[in-house]
């Protein structure tokens, strides 16, 4: 499991074409840049594609993030019950969906993604998050269809879905993109290992760290001690008052591997004036995205796609 040091291969493979390798597709690129932490390329993640415009989770929200030139789209992966793989946050379709409307007749009914079948997946309606009215013509996609629409365009960032590996891992193969894929969870490096020796290719495997919780601090010293190094850490951290996340930065520097962090919520950077509301008030997005960069910082899910890429380019930082 322990990964082959990528970043000398890709150096001399640049060397040899004279800086300049050709790539099958987009999404190969950023695969490629995603495994090169050396590479001085910021990825940009957004989280669950364009939600303030479309429906989280669907499939214009996706294109709306390709078309804005992000790197990464991350989806949420629950099954059905009939085991089709579908994209929802939520155990529950009551925020995403018209379903009290569809089913008002059948008031027992479960609004578990678990209990409904994919038929009745579909006769539901995906709703804007920031409209209260369901969209009619768009439907929860299912994961065969979002990677089939992102397939050599853009990569994917999929959470909620490692207890699925198996079944996700087999449509990626059907479909020729397991490398664009970055599937991500908190299982230990034993259980990672064990799933990834049954097969013969693999997702990227990016480990969750909750760097001020006493279970993910002894998760990240795991791969610490043990030498193993993912393409990336994704770390969380709910307060500044400590020195815990700069630490654990300084650390996967070290190691040589690249650092994402969630700038969605506060809650999950450090607190207030971390995030992406705070850098959309400020005039200048650098007050709060360039303290990232100088810790190391290579990776970012946000919800202000086009502010952070804007400002990355004005950096010489994103430009594939």
């Amino acid at each position: 499991m322990k990964r082959i040091l990528l970043a000398a291969v890709l150096a001399l493979a640049l060397a040899a074409c004279g800086n300049k390798v050709q790539y099958a597709s987009r999404a190969d690129a950023i695969a490629a840049r995603i495994q090169d932490p050396s590479s001085g390329y910021v990825i940009v993640a957004c989280h669950r594609g364009d939600w303030r415009n479309w429906p989280e989770n669907s499939i214009p929200a996706i294109e709306s993030v390709i078309a804005m030139g992000a790197d990464v789209v991350e989806i949420d992966v629950r099954m059905t019950s009939d085991s089709v793989l579908v994209l929802c946050h939520d155990s529950d379709v009551k925020r995403t969906t018209n379903f009290s409307k569809v089913f008002r007749d059948q008031p027992d009914k479960s609004p578990k993604v678990k209990d409904l079948t994919i038929d009745e997946i579909k006769s539901l309606s995906l709703k804007r998050m920031h409209q209260a009215a369901a969209i009619d013509t768009l439907r929860m996609p299912t994961l065969r269809e979002a990677l089939e629409c992102t397939r050599g365009r853009i990569c994917v960032n999929i959470d909620k879905g490692y207890d699925y590996y198996d079944k996700v891992l087999a449509i990626t193969e059907e479909l020729g993109v397991t490398g664009q894929v970055l599937i991500k969870g908190t299982k230990s490096i034993e259980v990672v290992a064990r799933n990834e020796s049954s097969h013969e290719r693999n997702m990227m495997y990016m480990p969750i760290i909750n760097i001020q919780n006493e279970k993910g601090q002894a998760l990240f010293n795991s791969y610490q001690e043990q030498g193993v190094v993912p393409p990336a850490y994704e770390l969380c951290w709910q307060t500044s008052d400590d020195d815990a996340f700069p630490d654990a930065c300084r650390r996967i520097r070290e190691q040589g591997a690249r650092i994402w962090v969630n700038t969605i919520w506060a809650s999950l950077c450090g607190g207030d004036g971390n995030d992406d509301d705070a850098a959309y008030q400020a005039q200048n997005p650098g007050q709060v995205y360039q303290k990232y960069l100088d810790l190391g910082v290579s990776m970012f899910q946000t919800d202000r796609p086009e502010l952070l890429i804007g400002w990355l380019k004005e950096q010489g930082r994103h430009s594939l």
